[in-house]
């Protein structure tokens, strides 16, 4: 097992290794003049000099790299030419509204997804089973920023004209320690739009997987055996069922994580996804190069976490 999670560790590095190779090339060798582009068109030449010399453009090529990597290593993701502050310090704050967005939504679509899919599974052709397609479909066909401006008007627009305010509207955001129960109240309705959407996924991988495990030859001897089919269902074919979902979720949660566009641009929150999009209007590089790079770490570790839980889950995995 250790072997096992060393190997992908190892692979996980040089992932990112070559990730942060692609950026480098992008932001700094595609570019005819690097200093000027991460400048912005209205710096003024003796700027451009300043951004040239402190990011050592004036070196060689392979001497570009090498510094560059040695201020990623330092955590120094330099400083946005437009909000004029470091973008580690940008990216500490704005990550704080992806953890809690990622967190809260994927407890409620891991529930709600596994719920429905298992329910499906265990009668299968019954009403709850086409009850469950129509869930899928729905949830599958339904545009993420569709729902969420529905789920507005209907709980806060609709709501607050009858003088009814359980939910707030767009922009708001308290940080978890400031306020709990408002915190959760902001985040409420950002919650049940991705998990609405990413649930039916879930319904559909869990009620496909266990399907396939109820069919399995040990199934069939459980029940010859005597065993309850709850028993069966929830302490041998689960286990088995659950690996695909795993993938899955690790695969959503990092997605989340390094930055849910959509969702933060309708409910107008201060994360990641919002900021890359106002970083992009405004042309500013740094920023932009941070959450990409943020954004990746995120996708590495979370196939590095969900590999080490395969392989519990599935000893065989170690072996592969």
């Amino acid at each position: 097992m250790t072997r096992f999670v060393i190997r992908r560790v190892v692979q996980g590095i040089v992932t990112l290794w070559v990730i942060v190779s692609l950026v480098f090339i992008l932001f700094f060798m595609a570019n005819p003049d690097p200093a000027r582009l991460l400048a912005g068109k209205s710096a003024t030449l003796t700027e451009v000099a300043s951004i040239r010399a402190s990011l050592g453009l004036n070196h060689p090529i392979w001497q570009q790299y090498l510094s560059y990597l040695g201020r990623l290593v330092t955590g120094n993701l330099g400083e946005s030419y437009k909000l004029h502050e470091p973008v580690t310090t940008l990216l500490g704050r704005w990550v704080q509204v992806d953890i809690s967005l990622a967190v809260g939504a994927g407890i409620i679509w891991l529930i709600l997804g596994l719920s429905v899919g298992i329910l499906a599974a265990r009668r299968p052709r019954s009403v709850w089973d086409r009850s469950a397609t129509v869930f899928v479909l729905t949830g599958l066909s339904t545009p993420t920023f569709i729902l969420g401006l529905l789920l507005l008007y209907v709980f806060f627009y609709v709501l607050t004209t009858h003088g009814v305010s359980i939910f707030p509207g767009a922009g708001n955001y308290t940080p978890l320690l400031t306020d709990p129960a408002q915190w959760a109240r902001d985040l409420i309705l950002p919650w049940l739009t991705l998990a609405l959407i990413t649930a039916a996924t879930y319904a559909r991988l869990s009620r496909s997987s266990l399907l396939e495990v109820l069919g399995e030859d040990y199934i069939r001897t459980a029940r010859a055996k005597g065993l309850s089919e709850r028993r069966i269902v929830y302490r041998h074919a689960l286990r088995a069922a659950i690996t695909p979902i795993v993938t899955q979720f690790g695969i959503d949660l990092a997605t989340v994580l390094g930055g849910a566009i959509i969702t933060e641009t309708v409910f107008g929150l201060p994360g990641l996804g919002e900021n890359v999009v106002s970083a992009i209007g405004r042309e500013d590089l740094p920023v932009i190069q941070g959450i990409v790079l943020v954004a990746a770490a995120f996708i590495v570790v979370a196939n590095i976490v969900v590999d080490a839980i395969y392989a519990v889950l599935d000893p065989r995995v170690r072996l592969s």
